[in-house]
């Protein structure tokens, strides 16, 4: 297994992102600059958080059209597994990835604090690790993280079970229905605004995002074959 953090011009978690897969996943990682034109060496991909390109005009539409995203898309034609968090959710709906678009946040302010999530579909990808409906602390970091979609969009995600995570107990960012993280119909794309590499041990205040990145490497060896005594 090898994943691809991806670097656009103003990403900011890209750190986190990197250290949280070598510290939990102990796979190899290399980060992939926003120029690049072929992702075929990797399993994984990795759309980190931060300002991409200063999120000029919107918040990753200029990242939409980097050459890495031509890339981004194939990869995830031939399901490879792709995550996207806080910008990098942003560049995946831009890039017609994901349904629906990422707003200011209702309150005009940014947010910057730990969020209590429900794990609203823990049979993905990415979620097996967590329990259906299990309340979890997961920072958030955003100005526009306001998830938005019309009502035919929000019945589609309903009704393919593709809502992954809402807000508990308080919306932050005003969100329709309080969606904090979604997949796309096949199940191998996932967006979500909070920062689960921001909480992957305890001195991090929280440590479940965790299990995002154990979720992730087990989907992978199941789908490889790949047996472990770890």
């Amino acid at each position: 297994m090898r994943v691809a953090v991806i670097q656009f011009p103003g990403s900011n978690a890209d750190v986190d992102m990197y250290q949280a897969v070598e510290d939990i996943m102990g796979a190899p990682v290399d980060y992939v600059w926003h120029s690049h034109n072929d992702l075929s060496a990797y399993d994984i991909i990795l759309l980190p958080g931060g300002f991409s390109y200063g999120d000029y005009l919107r918040c990753g539409a200029v990242a939409r059209f980097s050459p890495v995203m031509e890339q981004v898309i194939k990869a995830a034609e031939e399901g490879k597994l792709i995550l996207g968090v806080c910008n990098g959710f942003q560049i995946l709906t831009e890039a017609g990835l994901l349904p629906g678009a990422l707003l200011r946040n209702a309150s005009l302010k940014f947010l910057c604090k730990l969020s209590e999530l429900r794990v609203v579909n823990n049979s993905t990808a990415f979620t097996q690790d967590y329990s259906q409906d299990e309340v979890i602390q997961i920072p958030i970091a955003h100005g526009e993280g306001n998830y938005f979609c019309d009502e035919e969009t929000l019945a589609k995600l309903q009704a393919n079970n593709q809502i992954v995570f809402c807000y508990e107990n308080e919306n932050p960012n005003g969100s329709i229905n309080g969606i904090a993280g979604i997949i796309n119909e096949r199940g191998n794309v996932l967006g979500m605004m909070p920062h689960p590499e921001r909480a992957v041990h305890a001195w991090m205040t929280s440590d479940d995002g965790k299990r995002m990145f154990t979720s992730i490497l087990k989907t992978w060896r199941e789908k490889n074959g790949v047996t472990t005594n770890a």
